[in-house]
């Protein structure tokens, strides 16, 4: 990592990562509007039905039992042994389309109509809960921005918080990018991986600007990007072995993980690795740009 990074210019090559940055987000946001983005029932309201099936069952072969009913659902396991299943669509079945499933269901795994047990639940959701949950997504995200903001002004500067916001920005629309990209269902989890990585991510880029305080008052006659060069390299050490320590907690939770887990961690990987990269590669850079557009100094590089 030092052989790599000790000595790169992370100000004067700002642009490259400010134009990897513009092209993912655009064509990951740009597959997810032109494809549609894949919103699950948490947004667009549906129906969700679980069922114990008395053992474990094969996720895939009961999705491809559900499409040849003319449905298309997402299954996850629930359940200490992983035995009871939940359906999601963002179908909104009305009753007897749902007794029909849960009929050729039934039929197709030799269930007793004598088993009470069988029918755990089976829940409407309506779309006015999923705008809802919009909503306050919406609002958590302008609370946290908004208590960063003020916390980041009060320890360091104004400059320093405008350019830290935009690089929360930046993991945001990396965030949606991804789930664009990949066509990954988007569920209440997504939100609060979002919420956890913007987390993660100011405090990187925290670490950062403080070290950038400190440089200051010891490298007095360095002009501002070699300052904040040399304050990235002094943290790079810190910043990726965290994000690292993350990701093997993260990796091994994933893999051994169940289906509904896996909705919440994938994301929050996404958001560490994207986190990572933007508090070294665009939190502090944009902060060079923005005290040269403000304070417009006579050298270049000062």
């Amino acid at each position: 990592m030092k052989t790599f990074l000790s000595n790169y210019l992370y100000v004067e090559k700002r642009k490259y990562a400010y134009l990897l940055s513009m092209i993912l987000i655009v064509a990951g946001i740009g597959i997810g509007v032109v494809r549609g983005f894949n919103m699950g029932i948490d947004f667009t309201g549906g129906t969700m039905i679980q069922l114990n099936m008395g053992e474990t069952v094969d996720g895939g072969e009961l999705e491809s039992l559900i499409r040849d009913q003319g449905i298309q659902a997402n299954v996850t396991h629930a359940g200490e042994e992983g035995h009871s299943v939940i359906i999601k669509t963002t179908i909104a079945m009305d009753t007897d389309a749902r007794t029909d499933l849960i009929e050729a269901i039934r039929n197709e795994y030799g269930i007793s109509a004598a088993d009470e047990e069988f029918i755990d639940n089976s829940t409407y959701i309506g779309p006015s809960i999923g705008e809802l949950l919009k909503k306050n997504a919406v609002k958590a995200l302008g609370f946290a921005a908004a208590g960063m903001l003020v916390y980041i002004i009060i320890r360091f500067e104004w400059m320093s918080a405008a350019s830290a916001i935009l690089a929360l920005l930046h993991d945001v629309l990396v965030m949606i990018a991804f789930y664009g990209f990949f066509h990954v269902q988007i569920n209440s989890p997504f939100i609060a991986a979002i919420l956890t990585g913007v987390g993660y991510s100011i405090n990187n880029t925290i670490v950062i600007y403080d070290r950038v305080r400190e440089n200051k008052r010891l490298m007095k006659k360095n002009r501002l990007n070699e300052l904040i060069n040399h304050s990235i390299t002094q943290t790079l050490s810190r910043t990726v072995m965290t994000s690292l320590t993350t990701a093997a907690a993260i990796i091994p939770l994933y893999v051994m993980g169940g289906s509904v887990i896996r909705e919440f961690l994938l994301p929050l990987l996404v958001g560490v690795v994207g986190g990572t990269y933007s508090s070294i590669f665009i939190a502090t850079p944009l902060y060079y740009d923005l005290y040269h557009l403000i304070h417009k100094p006579k050298y270049k590089g000062k």
